[in-house]
């Protein structure tokens, strides 16, 4: 299996969809709207049931569009959402089990870290794209600047508490690879199939990131 360049994947769109979805079926509505909003990529959360089929119909339904698993919290669920065909996984915390096995199936993990002694947790197995979670309940964008400042390579991406408002704060910080979003697709807006309003947040979202997706790490102020 290829390495996915994760990064550099991200960093294209800046932004990503988090999605959690009740109905796996609405799955491929919801691609097309995202991709119609000029975001072709989503994070669909293990929070219900539904996130696993959800995953293979984004995939089979919308084949170039980056799609990964998030909520992954143990390794049943790294196994569901590999076997779904997720292409990168996200989790909320640093689970050294997890981390591991991804790296041994050779796919993308981005763990969630908040302070300097996850963040090192995540060196040590040679990680340098990493989730800040929960963002601006940990600190915001100062206390990421701050605590990312000694770690020079490392690139993130904020979740949590994230919108239209402050989402050019985070992307106009160089280490800042992308920020994940669930105001985009929300759950009721899935569930009621509101696809035009998913397109229209989709559309709206990439407008604001679109300042910031060709700055390169060194570029960025």
């Amino acid at each position: 299996m290829v390495q996915l360049d994760l990064e550099t994947h991200l960093r294209a769109c800046a932004v990503v969809p988090v999605i959690t979805i009740d109905d796996a079926h609405r799955a491929g509505d919801l691609g097309a709207a995202l991709i119609e909003g000029g975001l072709p990529v989503a994070e669909v959360t293990f929070r219900t049931p539904a996130a696993a089929e959800a995953i293979r119909i984004l995939r089979e339904s919308h084949p170039s569009m980056l799609v990964g698993a998030g909520t992954v919290l143990d390794l049943p669920t790294l196994d569901l959402a590999v076997a779904a065909g997720a292409r990168f996984v996200v989790a909320p915390g640093f689970n050294p089990a997890v981390v591991q096995r991804c790296l041994d199936l050779d796919i993308p993990i981005v763990p969630g870290v908040s302070n300097p002694t996850d963040i090192e947790a995540a060196l040590a197995f040679g990680l340098r794209l990493l989730k800040f979670f929960p963002a601006e309940a940990a600190g915001g964008i100062n206390y990421l600047a701050a605590v990312s400042a000694p770690y020079q390579g490392v690139s993130f991406m904020p979740t949590g508490g994230i919108d239209r408002t402050n989402l050019p704060d985070y992307l106009s910080r160089p280490f800042v690879a992308a920020c994940g979003g669930t105001w985009i697709a929300t759950r009721s807006a899935i569930d009621e199939r509101r696809f035009d309003e998913i397109a229209d947040n989709a559309r709206e979202a990439a407008a604001l990131a679109a300042p910031y997706i060709h700055l390169t790490e060194t570029s960025r102020t």
